[in-house]
């Protein structure tokens, strides 16, 4: 078995390749699809292929900051949400980057300006590689060379 990394209800991680350096994300054992908070959101093609363009304000509670960000569709789903709302979200694929490890993995976008957390992860994103201890918050030290 590879050691596995512990983890908080509440960790700060990177996804290097959407130009997001830093983001605070709830864990989420319960969600089964990860999500990130997009409160706007353009199809374009590029090279014959659907893309999305997307914005983020990718710390909580800030609106001033704003990420933009690019990335392929991978796929559109319906998810359901806590309160068994359905929505069809755009899925992208990307690298998520915490505690010294990086691995793909996919994302739906949808807009969480009421939510706490701009980004849950969920449990397949973490890929066998996580444990969540659900009392304690930010175990893993954020380094900003986490690129």
């Amino acid at each position: 078995m590879t050691d596995k990394m512990i983890v908080g209800w509440r960790e700060t991680l990177s996804l290097p390749g959407l130009g997001i350096i830093k983001i605070n994300a709830k864990i989420d054992t319960g969600a089964r699809t990860s999500c990130l908070h997009a409160f706007r959101v353009e199809t374009f093609e590029r090279d014959e292929a659907p893309w999305v363009r997307f914005w983020i304000h990718p710390k909580q509670h800030n609106d001033e900051v704003v990420t933009e960000c690019e990335a392929p569709i991978v796929d559109e789903r319906v998810v359901r949400d806590s309160g068994g709302h359905e929505e069809k979200r755009y899925v992208i694929r990307t690298d998520i980057c915490i505690g010294g490890q990086t691995w793909p993995a996919e994302i739906t976008l949808t807009n969480r300006e009421n939510m706490a957390f701009r980004m849950l992860l969920g449990r397949t994103a973490m890929h066998h590689r996580i444990v969540v201890d659900p009392v304690e918050s930010f175990l893993i030290p954020f380094e900003e060379t986490e690129q």
